[in-house]
């Protein structure tokens, strides 16, 4: 499945620092001046689970694949974005092509670094949304009614274009009122911006980090937000973790007082807003996570390692994690009456280790 998330924020917020840090590696420009990234920087970044490890040694794996999220570095976004202003309309097209949107608002005090248009968290989400809901209004009013005799679905499409125009004209993000599967699908076709699911990093000094905990919640009531698409996370320590090894990020995430990076909490908070989960797969050649939506079945979940495996599935055999690793792998876990078999409904749960039983 890819899951690819959109970085978006005012110049000079850190989205550059941030993307840098995720990729462990300088690969955008982090400058300290307006619109020091031009093109979009694309990174794929594994998802850290610590379960893989210990599956492979269970295994005697050759190979770890983790699960990917795959983040986009967007130019900074200013007042006027939607008409063209600093380059807008190029950089909105970027944001058309993700998953979801991250904004970065400026939480830190550095006053060294150019505000460029930042006042605060707040009003710089609001600067961006109105920018974001002007262009889908632009698109949306593209749009022509049906004419002459018009079947169910083009009307009830018809009345989900009308819908969701209303919505935006009167300043909401589309994907608050999105109700029905023709919303979803107009929103889908038009590739409208404001139904994308938003995650909001607030970008705030070292020393706050201590006190994120409280913060959170204040800043996720401030943004109308549900906490957990709200993360604090500081550009610059996930700059300077970036530089260590796995012993070193650990005692320095300690001396900060925080027990995960901010790395690791943006994903979490993107499989939480997105309702995605994983399941793993487990063999000699290799150990893997396989993203899915939550709910999803054991067929669903069989496609997204191929797409044959939808109509040659027989069945799954399935073990959780703790019982797969106690037991020391299949045929342990067979042995103890640990290893289920199950069908094409059965649902996916978050620690299933899965062996796809497929016809030829």
């Amino acid at each position: 499945m890819n899951l690819s998330i959109g970085i978006v924020g005012l110049p000079n917020v850190g989205k550059s620092t941030l993307f840098n840090a995720l990729l462990k590696q300088q690969v955008a420009l982090a400058a300290n001046y307006p619109f020091a990234t031009i093109e979009p920087n694309v990174g794929v970044v594994p998802v850290p689970d610590a379960r893989l490890k210990k599956l492979s040694e269970v295994v005697h794996s050759d190979k770890i694949v983790p699960a990917v999220v795959e983040f986009v570095d967007i130019a900074g976004l200013v007042k006027g974005a939607s008409s063209g202003a600093g380059l807008g309309n190029q950089f909105l097209s970027h944001i058309r092509e993700t998953l979801a949107i991250c904004h970065v608002l400026r939480g830190f005090s550095d006053p060294d670094i150019i505000r460029e248009g930042s006042v605060d968290p707040l009003a710089d989400l609001e600067t961006i949304r109105t920018e974001l809901q002007l262009a889908d209004l632009a698109t949306l009013e593209k749009q022509t009614p049906p004419k002459g005799s018009t079947s169910p679905a083009d009307k009830k499409r018809w009345e989900s274009i009308e819908k969701l125009k209303k919505a935006v004209s009167d300043g909401k993000m589309a994907h608050l009122v999105i109700e029905t599967e023709e919303d979803e699908e107009v929103a889908k076709q038009l590739a409208l911006l404001t139904a994308k699911p938003e995650l909001f990093a607030i970008n705030v000094d070292e020393t706050a980090l201590k006190s994120a905990e409280e913060t959170h919640q204040e800043y996720a009531r401030k943004l109308g937000a549900e906490p957990k698409q709200v993360v604090i996370i500081s550009a610059k320590v996930e700059s300077e973790l970036s530089a260590l090894g796995e012993e070193d990020q650990a005692l320095f995430l300690a001396e900060l007082g925080v027990e995960q990076s901010g790395l690791e909490r943006l994903i979490q908070a993107a499989y939480k807003t997105l309702g995605l989960q994983s399941f793993l797969t487990a063999g000699e050649k290799e150990v893997r996570a396989w993203t899915i939506k939550a709910g999803a079945n054991a067929v669903e979940a069989a496609g997204e390692i191929h797409t044959d495996f939808i109509k040659k599935f027989i069945r799954a055999n399935v073990a959780s994690y703790p019982d797969f690793v106690a037991a020391a792998g299949w045929k342990g876990v067979k042995e103890q009456g640990k290893l289920r078999t199950e069908g094409r409904d059965y649902i996916m749960q978050e620690d299933d280790v899965v062996e796809f039983m497929i016809g030829s």
